[in-house]
C-alpha cells in the first residue's frame, strides 16, 4: 500500500491525509499514481468525463493505462481536489525504468498488427448464455485471466456483467442496439473497482453510445450469430491488436 502524504487543501489551508490508490495492471503488477507534490491540489470545480482520467506507466512491463485522477476531499470545507501527477516522460528508456518503455507508434496510416496468438474459435450463439458464455471466451483469448461471471444467478434478459483482474465488461444479448446510459454505467463500473472495461452487444450501439465510449475510451465489440466479435471503434482496434 501507498504511504499517506499531507495535502493542502487550496479553499480552507487544511492539511488532509491521502494515500494514492493502487491500480492493477495488465501485466498483475500494481501501479500507484505518481503525485507531483511540488504542485499544489487544485479544487474540482467542474467534473468531466475526459478530465478524471489519467495516463500511468506500468514500472515492470512499461505498458501506459488510462486510470482514475487522484483527488481528495477536504475534511473541514468539503471541498474536492484533484491531485497533480507527473507527467509521462517520452525519453523513460528500459536502463532508468527497469522495463522496457512502450513500442513506437506505427507510421501513420499503417494497420495495427494483431499480436501472435492462436485463431479465436467461434461459438454459435443462439440464446442469451451463448451471448456471455462467448464474451467470456474472447476475453480469455485476448489475454485476460479469470474471466467470470460475478454470481450464478440465471441470466435476465438485460446486459450480464463479467469480471476479470483489472477488466469489468458487459454483454448485452438483447436485440436492441445498446444506448448511452449503458455505456455510461459500464465506465462508472469499472471506475469504482479500479479497472478497464469493455462492452459487448449482439445489436450493435446508438450513436450517441459510440460517441461516448470513443470519449472515454471503452472498446466496444459487437456480436454475430457465429459467435465471431468484431471490434466496432478504435480502443476495440487497440485491444484486438495489443491484447491484454
Amino acid at each position: 500500500m501507498a504511504e499517506a502524504v499531507p495535502v493542502r487543501c487550496p479553499a480552507c489551508l487544511r492539511e488532509n491525509g491521502y494515500t494514492a490508490p493502487v491500480f492493477p495492471c495488465a501485466c498483475g503488477s500494481p501501479v500507484v499514481p505518481p503525485l507531483d507534490l511540488t504542485r499544489g491540489a487544485q479544487p474540482l470545480t467542474h467534473r468531466t468525463w475526459v478530465d478524471t482520467w489519467v495516463a500511468i506507466r506500468c514500472g515492470n512491463c512499461g505498458r501506459e493505462s488510462e486510470w482514475p485522477a487522484p483527488e481528495v476531499g477536504c475534511g473541514g470545507c468539503g471541498t474536492v481536489a484533484l491531485l497533480p501527477v507527473q507527467p509521462l516522460r517520452a525519453d523513460v528508456t528500459v536502463a532508468e525504468s527497469g522495463a522496457p518503455g512502450p513500442a513506437a507508434p506505427p507510421p501513420p496510416g499503417t494497420p495495427s498488427v494483431p499480436v501472435p496468438r492462436p485463431a479465436f474459435r467461434p461459438v454459435t450463439i443462439r440464446t442469451a448464455r451463448d451471448a456471455v458464455a462467448t464474451a467470456a471466451l474472447y476475453l480469455r483469448w485476448l489475454g485476460f485471466r479469470d474471466v467470470r461471471q460475478p454470481d450464478a444467478r440465471p441470466l435476465p434478459s438485460a446486459a450480464v456483467d463479467l469480471r476479470a483482474p483489472g477488466l469489468v465488461a458487459q454483454v448485452d444479448p438483447t436485440t436492441s442496439p445498446t444506448g448511452l446510459r449503458a455505456v455510461e454505467c459500464v465506465w462508472l463500473n469499472g471506475l469504482t473497482h479500479s479497472a478497464a472495461s469493455v462492452y459487448f452487444a449482439l445489436a450493435g450501439y446508438t450513436d450517441e453510445a459510440r460517441a461516448r465510449a470513443d470519449e472515454l475510451g471503452i472498446p466496444l465489440f459487437v456480436m454475430d450469430l457465429t459467435g465471431m466479435p468484431q471490434p466496432v471503434n478504435d480502443p476495440a482496434d487497440v485491444l484486438y491488436a495489443t491484447g491484454a
